[in-house]
């Protein structure tokens, strides 16, 4: 990882300049927690949120602390949701409980985490076919590039931003994009 962020690479920022609406509704989809809850989408109306796909084993898992920033920083008007995931060179080994207690004892993580699931391939996530399908989401047809790729979704449900795995959570790029989107 230290190579691709010397070199740039994983750096790829996207914008929907034009808030162009999703074709399908953002809040007709839901997750299954990995406590095993239900979360629906429509709960999160008039709110900001962001989705990640994680990794326990990655070079960029310290970013798990900067998502936990970001959590408590703007809890009021932005959701993230962490999306562990074994796509990316087999870096998520562990089940939904060893996962939650990683991300709670080395990085106080108390945002939500979704059920383990694919984020790329044949069994992908009904969320991130919505991410990265311009036909569902009105303009993005960009997949993870790797672990830690971020969205950000509007307080209405229109994908506003993807982020590449090598911008920090805490960037200004991301933190102005919570702000001011």
């Amino acid at each position: 990882m230290w190579f691709t962020r010397l070199m740039g690479s994983r750096n790829l920022s996207l914008k929907n300049p034009a808030q162009i609406p999703p074709l399908t509704s953002f809040y007709e989809l839901g997750i299954t927690l990995n406590d095993g809850e239900t979360l629906s989408f429509s709960k999160l109306r008039g709110r900001k949120v962001m989705l990640v796909n994680t990794a326990s084993d990655c070079g960029y898992t310290d970013q798990y602390e900067a998502l936990q920033k970001l959590h408590s920083t703007f809890e009021e008007k932005l959701v993230i949701i962490g999306f562990p995931s074994n796509d990316f060179k087999n870096q998520e080994k562990g089940s939904d409980e060893e996962i939650a207690s990683f991300c709670k004892k080395n990085y106080g993580v108390s945002f939500y985490l979704a059920k383990k699931s694919s984020v790329t391939g044949n069994n992908t996530n009904l969320v991130f076919i919505w991410l990265s399908n311009k036909k569902q989401n009105g303009w993005n047809n960009k997949k993870p590039s790797w672990n830690f790729a971020k969205y950000l979704v509007s307080e209405n449900g229109t994908l506003l931003n993807y982020f590449d795995p090598g911008i920090s959570p805490a960037s200004s790029e991301v933190i102005n994009a919570i702000k001011n989107n």
